[in-house]
């Protein structure tokens, strides 16, 4: 199953929903940042929430960033997603390895500690907004729950799952967001906390063969409401970086002459990184000295 994100409404409109399966977009992130089982199910996890969270802008330019800071050894992950659901991630430590939970499960809520969750949404347009709120368990999906009532007040139920196989690649990933509009009814709240209540985690249905569409008919669909949910759009979700030589150079001039003049004079050719992409780009001396006189790369 290739990684894809669906949008739609259910149970009548009283509700909207996201649903994506995400594993080739978490293998990725593991394969570039080697890292350890608990550090792929933290990452995956919030890269899947940005990607569900990145199809909810408003305009196609939007850009979204999810910064968790903690206090456990993974100690932050930022996340960076676009209204088309292209994102990136970086983990502070690739390779905590903390014991699993008492069911066995891996335990990121303990890998990620207690902290806060930002959430910044630039529009391009004026100062970008900030929400910020605590780590109810460092577990992320609940995390995304939490910043959901406390910051946006809508009443929204965020599911994410990553399932590490035995070699370490990335058996299934994947999640979901669900809302309820403001005027769902008392029934239609009920059912759906009653059916989001039986759901044990994300990864399960996956498991069993389930597609994105399969995962949200069993929780808010016929099964439940007795109606089919209804899908409006369905876009692909991919681990991209849009890093390039030409936007690094033009970090490299906004450093400034001073700063420019000074790797000159030093002598040695200049390695920038980018750490989402794990790239490396070099700079001669005689490419920096025409970036100095130009402005510009040749």
């Amino acid at each position: 199953m290739k990684d894809y994100l669906i949008k739609g409404m259910a149970a009548g409109n009283e509700m909207r929903f996201l649903a994506a399966y995400t594993r080739e977009t978490v293998n990725k992130a593991q394969e570039i940042h080697q890292t350890s089982p608990v550090c792929s199910a933290a990452l995956g996890r919030l890269l899947t929430g940005g990607a569900l969270m990145g199809a909810m802008c408003k305009n196609e330019t939007d850009v979204l960033t999810l910064k968790i800071d903690g206090d456990g050894p993974i100690r932050s992950i930022t996340v960076t997603a676009d209204a088309m659901s292209n994102v990136k991630g970086i983990i502070y430590n690739n390779s905590v390895n903390n014991p699993l939970r008492f069911d066995g499960h891996l335990d990121v809520g303990g890998a990620i500690g207690m902290g806060t969750l930002t959430v910044i949404r630039d529009e391009g347009a004026g100062e970008p907004y900030v929400g910020r709120t605590m780590l109810p368990t460092g577990e992320i999906g609940d995390d995304l729950t939490y910043y959901f009532a406390e910051s946006e007040q809508i009443p929204t139920s965020v599911g994410v799952g990553v399932l590490v196989d035995r070699d370490l690649s990335i058996k299934h990933a994947g999640g979901f967001i669900i809302q309820l509009l403001p005027f769902a009814s008392e029934e239609t709240v009920t059912k759906l906390e009653n059916s989001l209540a039986k759901v044990k985690s994300v990864t399960e249905y996956f498991n069993q063969g389930m597609t994105p569409e399969d995962m949200m008919r069993s929780i808010i669909g016929e099964e439940v409401f007795g109606i089919d949910i209804n899908i409006d759009e369905t876009r692909p979700v991919q681990y991209s970086c849009n890093c390039s030589r030409e936007r690094v150079t033009k970090a490299l001039i906004s450093v400034g002459k001073k700063e420019l003049k000074s790797m000159i004079d030093d002598g040695k050719p200049v390695n920038l990184h980018c750490d989402f992409c794990n790239t490396d780009y070099e700079f001669s001396i005689p490419e920096i000295q025409y970036i100095y006189d130009h402005g510009h790369s040749k």
